[in-house]
């Protein structure tokens, strides 16, 4: 069972910059993904980094050049550096992680979720 918590969102304005986090723990497969998603209200959660064990790393393009995706492995915390941000941002932000995902924005391919972290852009 792999346990996910989320970290560092916040409040700032337009073109500011947070970092979020999210600590895993438990057993993972050496054969995974992780993932941030964001959910705004009334929208569908929708995709917005992953990165795989094989390498992969994937942004939505609304995000790439302002987000970076990383992981500390020593820590077992995943990381977004969001940069330059704007209030269509603004969402509840998850971390997730899933060891048979087919395409790394479906949220159903994930099995493991973090309980989210508000990030609110003016």
């Amino acid at each position: 069972h792999v346990q996910l918590v989320e970290s560092g969102g916040g409040s700032v304005q337009a073109g500011g910059s947070l970092r979020l986090s999210c600590a895993a723990s438990g057993y993972i497969k050496r054969r995974y993904c992780m993932g941030w998603f964001r959910q705004a209200p009334g929208k569908e959660r929708e995709g917005v980094a992953a990165m795989c064990s094989d390498g992969t790393l994937v942004y939505v393009p609304s995000v790439k050049g302002r987000f970076t995706i990383s992981q500390d492995n020593a820590k077992n915390t995943l990381y977004l550096q969001m940069n330059s941000l704007k209030p269509e941002d603004t969402a509840m932000y998850y971390c997730a992680a899933g060891s048979r995902i087919r395409a790394w924005s479906r949220a159903a391919d994930y099995d493991y979720w973090g309980q989210g972290t508000q990030v609110t852009v003016s």
